[in-house]
């Protein structure tokens, strides 16, 4: 069956990906380059992939993220954000917290009047933060820091509330997704949404399995496919969510885990009897 691209809404329009030199990221490049799109490309490493431009970003820096966001001001307006960069747990939970959440949400909020209205903003969160519920207050107090200087402090000031960074950061992607849609629907139709991937097969798990171990990677729920998702297999809901084809389609956190959400939401399976994370897992 042939599919038109033109459904996907990506033709000649313009992109930004992060996180696009590996894993996810790589992946969304390379997909949205054969849709058609003309991609801007951020990260650390020079993507391999096509892209149309590339802009050496550490998320960690406020002011390497506000050159960037005044070099793709210059380019022209966006139409689709992409936020794919992402660190491991093993990195340090401040490292997590600088990269996965603070620098995210810095970046967005550069790029935010440069999206045109009617655009689209999907990011990557996993399902690390699955118990964001737990953890509210606690989230939007850090939430309410927009100031990336202002964040790292209490970050910095609150160890033990971040001592799970990764889990931490994740959770502050699903909350704030949540958050944003209807402000961002009401005022400029911009969608925001993010997928929560269960483990997946990329350069990301080899620091991570040789620290928790690949026997809860072989205990961890792989239901639909026996096995971690590919890149691609994660790619492709990344890239249904800022396309046309969810259209009507905002604060949703979508889950590409296999089930594992499903089975905990319903009391199939009790997550306790898995093998443990470390405690910055």
């Amino acid at each position: 069956m042939t599919v038109d691209r033109d459904l996907f809404g990506y033709q000649n329009a313009r992109v930004v990906v992060t996180g696009s030199a590996s894993g996810m990221g790589e992946a969304t490049v390379r997909m949205l380059g054969d849709l058609g799109a003309e991609v801007h490309a951020i990260d650390i490493d020079k993507p391999s992939v096509s892209h149309a431009a590339y802009y050496e970003t550490d998320l960690r820096d406020p002011a390497a993220i506000d050159a960037t966001a005044s070099r793709l001001h210059d380019v022209g307006p966006i139409d689709r954000l992409f936020n794919c960069a992402g660190v491991p747990h093993t990195t340090g939970p401040l490292n997590c917290m600088l990269v996965n959440w603070i620098g995210l949400r810095y970046l967005t909020d550069r790029l935010l009047p440069d999206i045109v209205d009617g655009g689209a903003i999907a990011s990557i969160s996993s399902d690390a933060g699955i118990a964001y519920q737990a953890n509210l207050a606690t989230v939007n107090e850090l939430l309410a820091k927009d100031d990336p200087r202002e964040a790292k402090a209490w970050c910095e000031a609150h160890p033990d509330e971040v001592r799970e960074g990764y889990s931490f950061s994740k959770e502050c992607i699903i909350v704030w997704t949540m958050t944003r849609a209807l402000e961002l629907a009401e005022q400029r139709r911009i969608r925001i949404n993010c997928i929560a991937p269960s483990p997946t097969d990329t350069a990301f798990m080899v620091p991570t399995i040789a620290e928790i171990g690949q026997d809860f990677i072989d205990r961890y729920p792989h239901a639909l496919v026996g096995r971690m998702a590919s890149p691609d297999e994660q790619a492709r809901p990344l890239v249904f969510l800022n396309s046309n084809l969810a259209a009507i389609v905002t604060g949703t956190v979508l889950y590409t885990d296999q089930g594992f959400a499903g089975g905990l939401f319903s009391g199939q399976f009790d997550p306790a009897k898995m093998l443990a994370l470390p405690e910055d897992g």
